[in-house]
This record gives C-alpha cells, sequence and structure tokens, in this order.
C-alpha cells in the first residue's frame, strides 16, 4: 500500500525545514524535523571535527532512528502521511567524511543495524545550490554553531550528495526523487516557485495513490 513518505534533502543551508514545512501544509500532512540544534556534542564538533566526529554521528544516528521508529508506528504504519527534512541515508554521507576509516568502519556496521528495518520514503525532493547559495542562506538564518561554516566542507558534502543520488535512485527504484536546483528557484520569496515545487510533489503523490486503487 503507498502511504505519501516524503524526504526533502540536500546540503547544509539548501533550505529543507522550510520546503517540508511548505509541503506539510499544503498537503495538510504530519511533519518530521530533525533536531540537529539539541545534539550535544555540534559546537564542539564544528570547533573540532576529528576528535568530536564519532560522538556527534552516533548521536544523530541514534537521534533519526527513534524519530522514525515512532513515525513508523504512529502514522506510516496506521496510512497516515508524513513529510520529513531529512532522509537517513545522510548520515553515511556526513559519517565518510567525518569520521577517522576506522571509526566509519564500526559506523557503517551499526548504521546497517539500525536501518535494516526503519520505513523507506517513497517520494525524495532532493535540493542542491552553488557555495555562495548556501553560505547566504547559512548567514541569514544564524546559528551560532554555523558561524565558522569551511566552504570546503560545504562544497565536499555537495559533491557528495551530487554523487550518490544516481547511485541511490539504482538502488531504490520505487522511491521518486525529484530534483529542485535552489540557484534557479527561491520557494521562500517567491509564491510561483513554491507552487511549481508543489506541484511537481503533488504529481507524483496522485501517481503513487492511484496505484493503491489499482491494487
Amino acid at each position: 500500500m503507498f502511504v505519501p513518505f516524503i524526504a526533502v534533502e540536500g546540503p547544509i543551508g539548501v533550505g529543507k525545514t522550510t520546503l517540508t514545512a511548505a509541503i506539510a501544509d499544503a498537503f495538510s500532512y504530519n511533519q518530521l524535523r530533525e533536531i540537529s540544534g539539541e545534539n550535544p556534542f555540534l559546537n564542539k564538533f564544528y570547533q573540532d571535527k576529528e576528535k568530536w566526529s564519532f560522538q556527534t554521528e552516533m548521536f544523530f544516528l541514534c537521534n533519526r532512528y527513534e524519530q522514525l521508529k515512532q513515525i513508523n508506528k504512529e502514522y506510516i504504519s496506521q496510512g497516515l502521511p508524513v513529510v520529513a527534512d531529512y532522509h537517513v541515508f545522510k548520515n553515511m554521507l556526513f559519517a565518510q567524511r567525518t569520521l577517522e576509516p576506522n571509526d566509519f568502519v564500526k559506523y557503517k556496521e551499526i548504521y546497517h543495524i539500525l536501518t535494516k528495518d526503519l520505513p523507506m520514503p517513497n517520494i525524495v525532493v532532493s535540493l542542491s545550490a552553488s557555495i555562495p547559495t548556501l553560505l547566504s542562506r547559512i548567514d541569514e538564518r544564524g546559528r551560532s554553531y554555523e558561524e565558522d561554516m569551511d566552504p570546503d566542507y560545504l562544497l565536499q558534502l555537495s559533491n557528495d550528495y551530487r554523487t550518490y543520488l544516481p547511485e541511490f535512485e539504482v538502488t531504490y527504484p520505487d522511491t521518486q526523487v525529484i530534483h529542485i536546483n535552489g540557484d534557479e528557484v527561491d520557494y521562500v520569496r517567491n509564491k510561483e516557485d513554491l507552487a511549481a515545487i508543489i506541484s511537481k510533489v503533488r504529481e507524483v503523490v496522485q501517481k503513487g495513490l492511484k496505484l493503491n486503487e489499482v491494487t
């Protein structure tokens, strides 16, 4: 049975949470937001990535695992649609970039154990943007722990997303991916841009719901 589970993904500062809220409002879907600001290691991580990366990544993984497990129990398994401002696959993208090789091997094992039974989004909205755009949006939202964001780190993450998503689409062919270029659209300030994105999402959702009618 097709129950809309939409994940909005992309690098830091691309506008995931803003678009997630807009989609949730447009479709009256339940909204799932990650709580990055509650990670007690995040400030330390940005000051010393080598020392605090494992603690930071493990907190995110365990927290997202608990969130998704609860969301599956309360909503998806009950046939209630959900839109989230992250996909758990982002954990691997960040971890492979921040962890030492030996730590990453251990992390990867834990990741696969925890995520094998988690619900898989059937729609992913993939957001991308240039580094100047990302840095500008990060500066606008004014989070203290992002004040000294390294442009090279952002570039690496953006490239990781760009490399991984084609692999994701091959691995999970039943998940529809909608690609949005954040340099070409401004869904925060331009209502027409937002309406166009909502229209794309609605088209994919309606196709999925028709599968329910057939089966």
